[in-house]
């Protein structure tokens, strides 16, 4: 018996759980297929929301249940710098600590209410994909039918090995151990580095430790143990203070991989699936969101049959790109860590140059994610406009049904054509099925990270991920090719 779903997604981690309620919301029928038995999650990974993942989960209405959960930190940091993000135009000006278990528990319920079935304790064996859709075997003798299978398991990817996507990049040159754990006797709390690299102590508030550690090779082959905590501490501190119990033991290097291609035809990959880095600068969980909500509208109008499935190519083509730049950045903090004279050289140069109150808030809208533009160059016919491909800011709103926030009206996940000129003059009839017109009113400039004051347009045309895809003047020129290129055929055709 084969079971059949629209879209099946592999992977309930936090990109996989994104995309399936991106895709429930515009009304499509998907499934999620978890290794895991237990959204239970080992150990504290993944500990923060930047701002750019918060505004996208207030785009969706739920950041609250995120915030509620977490603590606000002002500051942030790149490569030693310390950034202000607070000071970013932005209602999220802040790092969110939250680990990744919750993060996990609290998308997980909300996939719940959106009625989307995760089935756990099932690993996919093998594809098998043709002209109309893709089979997934699993290790049960289950098979599943899709029209689009999306990858979104981890480094390790199986979907992406069986697809055959490539996945080049740099190899490791640093290896890293990561664990949570109970010590007997106390130790020197915080943060050391020596030749080998960066090592750290710190104390959990339920008593356990959380320990980082550089260790003393890369050729490692199996799952890291007790033991290797034990001689990695003794050989850094002189001492293993008698760790024991640990509820979580990993491995992380420096190595720095992402797919050759987000998509093999009717298989796509998202989050580490597709790249995969160091945890530097905390932009994994971030990244792999942002790709969900990029996919996610694309993938569902392409099963809907009001885009063509060529719309699914700049989904490559956007995150691709943004990516890589995240992957650079990353790097760049890799090659800081060290503590030789020429590092610390290049460390105190570069903190030099981020003394400039414009370049610490530039670095600091990178480091958020509030600064990706998309080139969209060939999709309207004026590509000028700064805002054009740019996350569209919050803005504080007055319509015929009082005010209003600019994200309340992304809740739905559907696109909007936000009118401030004269009421009414803008015509999307065609498009009026799928596309919220919004006359409004908003005084003043628009203020964007990494870019400054921005004039107010007398039209913008926003996708469900939050992004501009069409600036008016005045005039709806250009207005058609871009609802026809982003949102389909008009119903009447």
């Amino acid at each position: 018996m084969t079971t059949r779903y629209a879209v099946v997604i592999v992977g309930a981690g936090p990109t996989g759980m994104m995309l399936a309620a991106e895709l429930a919301l515009a009304g499509v029928e998907v499934a999620v297929l978890e290794r895991r038995e237990s959204v239970d999650l080992a150990g504290r990974r993944a500990g923060g929301l930047l701002a750019r993942t918060l505004e996208i989960l207030d785009q969706r209405g739920i950041v609250e249940r995120f915030v509620a959960q977490g603590v606000k930190h002002p500051g942030g940091e790149f490569a030693g710098v310390s950034l202000d993000v607070g000071r970013l135009p932005t209602r999220h000006g802040y790092v969110l600590e939250l680990w990744q278990i919750h993060i996990e528990r609290i998308l997980a319920a909300w996939l719940d209410e959106l009625e989307v079935p995760v089935y756990r304790g099932r690993n996919v064996t093998s594809l098998l994909p043709d002209d109309t859709g893709v089979d997934v075997v699993l290790a049960t003798g289950e098979r599943w039918r899709a029209q689009y299978l999306v990858g979104c398991d981890g480094g390790r990817s199986a979907v992406r090995k069986t697809a055959g996507i490539g996945f080049p990049g740099t190899d490791p040159t640093v290896s890293n151990l990561i664990a949570v754990a109970r010590f007997a006797r106390e130790a020197p709390w915080g943060i050391r580095r020596d030749a080998r690299g960066i090592h750290g102590l710190g104390k959990l508030d339920d008593g356990q430790v959380r320990l980082l550690v550089t260790e003393r090779s890369v050729a490692h082959t199996g799952e890291p143990t007790l033991e290797d905590v034990r001689d990695e501490l003794t050989a850094i501190y002189g001492s293993d203070f008698g760790v024991h119990s640990p509820t979580w033991i990993s491995r992380f290097t420096d190595a720095s991989r992402q797919a050759a291609n987000y998509r093999a035809g009717r298989v796509l990959l998202a989050g580490d699936a597709a790249h995969v880095h160091p945890p530097d600068g905390g932009q994994g969980i971030q990244t792999g969101i942002q790709d969900a909500m990029n996919l996610g509208w694309k993938l569902a109008q392409v099963v809907k049959g009001t885009s063509p499935d060529s719309l699914l190519d700049t989904y490559h083509g956007e995150r691709h790109p943004a990516v890589a730049r995240v992957l650079r950045n990353v790097r760049v903090c890799v090659a800081l860590r060290g503590v030789d004279d020429r590092t610390n050289a290049l460390r105190d140069t570069f903190a030099e140059l981020l003394q400039g109150e414009d370049a610490r808030m530039r670095m600091a809208a990178t480091k958020s994610g509030l600064d990706v533009r998309y080139d969209f160059s060939n999709a309207v016919e004026d590509s000028s406009h700064p805002l054009l491909g740019r996350r569209m800011p919050d803005l504080d709103l007055v319509t015929a049904e009082g005010p209003t926030r600019l994200f309340s009206l992304l809740h739905a996940a559907r696109p909007v054509l936000l009118n401030l000129g004269e009421n009414g003059s803008m015509d999307i009839a065609p498009w009026s099925d799928r596309v919220m017109r919004v006359d409004a009113e908003y005084r003043g400039r628009w203020e964007l990270p990494a870019l400054g004051p921005v004039g107010a347009p007398a039209a913008v045309l926003i996708r469900p991920d939050g992004h501009v895809a069409w600036v008016g003047n005045g005039t709806q020129r250009g207005l058609v090719r871009a609802l026809d290129t982003w949102f389909g055929w008009p119903a009447a055709a």
